[in-house]
């Protein structure tokens, strides 16, 4: 797969339209633009930590998740 595929593939798993994937990793918008229609390569690192960061943000909001109905089935 192409470096612009999982960019687009890895966005789209966030539900994230570009603008919105744009600013959470605050990347400029013609950049992103630009590597998703192929004009620029998207370093390999860049993905991998993009996508890092959106599943250690996953995990934490589940574990969160589970915390408050934990305490929610306590109370």
């Amino acid at each position: 797969m192409e470096a612009k595929d999982e960019l687009r593939k890895l966005r789209e798993s966030t539900g994230m339209n570009r603008k919105e994937f744009c600013e959470y990793f605050e990347i400029p918008y013609m950049t992103v633009t630009d590597w998703e229609l192929g004009k620029r390569r998207v370093p390999q690192y860049l993905l991998r930590l993009m996508a890092y960061k959106i599943e250690i943000e996953k995990l934490d909001n589940e574990k969160k998740e589970n915390n408050q109905k934990d305490k929610a089935t306590t109370e």
